[in-house]
């Protein structure tokens, strides 16, 4: 017994042997994927460039549903001619549905796939009960503090004009691009981009006009992005969720009166069936842009960061736990589940006999609208509640899913490490959806990143209370602007 105790214990200490030397040679091979490229030395930028996004801030595109201020954008067309004249007069320009905006940029050599740039000039409203919490008035554009402050700072105005403005600054110098740029602003984007992005996707197709790469809003560079990882990370957006909103209908044969409530209530039955929802998520999966994210940030991490990322295939729980953890990074990993609307009931002494929840999914890679019906009647399953579709044309499959190599991704990475050189970047999944979804059919690599470097608590500023951005950030996204221009047309 004891001669086979010991072959047992030789056993596992050669297993454990073998574990360790299995976590030891991956990190130690787990090398850097970041380029090597000398930091950007980047023009001083006019001083008029703040005062162009103040005027930008100031008129107010909003965005709703079914409804147009049609004056207001006509008002911001003439701010574009206006303001970048040479933009104006130089570049072909096509404004298709009255208000977004086409410019095409001619290079040299017209054997050269051009390149596509894309923003959108509409912002959400600002709701009435919080316009008090704001400390600068949201159109107001205002300069405080060393920063401009107003709708549009960061989503999206601050894209529109910091591209606009980098074109004018390169035509002052006479700069002609080698290979054609193209610049594309939709006006409906908070509203689905129908009439916009969609539209404009669709005269490029009947152009036969296909694009190297597509660079839209998305992500940015985000200071201590994950535990572990000192350096700000730089993420691009290789792909975005999906969503999809279901409602789930409970219809019951009576009410009747609340002083003799029946053992099973329409509003009970619903209660139960979301409390399901919340207590079973959707798995979490590390692998897809977001593998591909933790292979990029991996190497760059601190001990034991490093080996755990570097050995996914034993730490992987340990992973999904940590991401799991919060907000931002759980969303990275899992279909997320979200009520969002809950009717049901018209008096207070009235039990209802039907209640409607509608519940709203933004879809990872890997799943689909019909996918995540099929998982929520089966996690329910319960006759008694329907689970439909909420609009079944209003839903969207994730993005298709851009190369991590090849001339978009590597000169988009270079152009970040050149003016953010402290960064690590790394491809990532975008969890909100933008307008280059739209543009999937004009090319095979879409992007999505903006050049601007913000704290984890400031994401919240984006569709939300005092949103602003830096003056020196907002330098600095021109000044990339200006060196991915470069860069990608030499």
């Amino acid at each position: 017994m004891r001669k086979l105790r010991r072959l047992l214990l030789r056993f596992l200490g050669l297993i454990l042997l073998g574990i360790l030397i299995v976590l030891v040679y991956n990190t130690l091979t787990f090398n850097s994927k970041q380029s090597e490229v000398e930091a950007f030395n980047p023009p001083p930028i006019p001083p008029n460039a703040v005062s162009h996004l103040q005027s930008a801030i100031r008129i107010p595109t909003i965005s709703e549903a079914g409804k147009v201020d049609s004056s207001v954008f006509f008002q911001f067309n003439k701010f574009l001619q206006s303001t970048f004249p040479l933009v104006d007069s130089l570049l072909e320009h096509h404004t298709i549905n009255d208000f977004s905006h086409i410019y095409h940029w001619k290079g040299k050599d017209e054997s050269l796939e051009p390149i596509l740039l894309i923003a959108h000039l509409d912002v959400v409203p600002v709701e009435s009960s919080s316009e008090k919490e704001w400390k600068q008035s949201p159109f107001g554009g205002v300069l405080a503090d060393g920063y401009i402050w107003g709708r549009g700072a960061l989503d999206d105005k601050l894209n529109v004009v910091g591209l606009m403005e980098s074109a004018e600054l390169l035509l002052e110098q006479q700069y002609r691009p080698t290979r054609s740029i193209y610049f594309a602003f939709g006006h409906d984007e908070e509203v689905s981009g129908k009439n916009g992005a969609m539209a404009m996707a669709d005269y490029f197709q009947s152009k036969n006009i296909n694009f190297s790469y597509v660079i839209d809003e998305g992500s940015v560079v985000v200071e201590k992005a994950l535990k572990g990882l000192e350096a700000p990370a730089a993420l691009i957006g290789i792909s975005e969720k999906g969503y999809v909103s279901l409602d789930l209908k409970v219809n019951l044969e009576q009410g009747g009166h609340s002083s003799m409530p029946p053992k099973t209530t329409a509003i009970g039955l619903l209660s139960q069936a979301i409390s399901k929802l919340d207590e079973n998520p959707f798995p979490a999966k590390v692998d897809g842009p977001v593998g591909t994210m933790l292979n990029f940030i991996g190497p760059e991490m601190e001990f034991p960061y490093k080996t755990i990322f570097a050995n996914r295939w034993l730490f992987s729980g340990i992973l999904e736990n940590q991401l799991a953890n919060a907000t931002a990074s759980n969303a990275l990993i899992r279909t997320t589940t979200a009520p969002t609307i809950l009717e049901a009931g018209v008096k207070d002494n009235v039990l209802p006999s039907e209640a409607t929840a509608t519940i709203n999914f933004r879809i990872i890679p890997g799943e689909t609208p019909e996918s995540v019906l099929d998982y929520v009647k089966t996690l329910i399953d319960d006759e008694r509640v329907g689970v439909i579709f909420n609009n079944p044309n209003f839903k969207q499959a994730p993005g298709k899913l851009s190369p991590t190599e090849g001339f978009g991704f590597n000169v988009l990475s270079n152009t970040i490490r050149e003016i953010f050189p402290e960064t690590v970047v790394a491809p990532s999944l975008v969890i909100a959806a933008t307008d280059a979804r739209h543009y999937e059919a004009c090319s095979d690599a879409i992007y999505r990143f903006m050049p601007v470097s913000l704290k984890k608590e400031e994401l919240g500023m984006i569709h939300g209370i005092n949103e602003k951005i830096a003056v020196s950030s907002y330098e600095k996204l021109i000044q990339f602007y200006i060196r991915l221009l470069q860069n990608s047309t030499r």
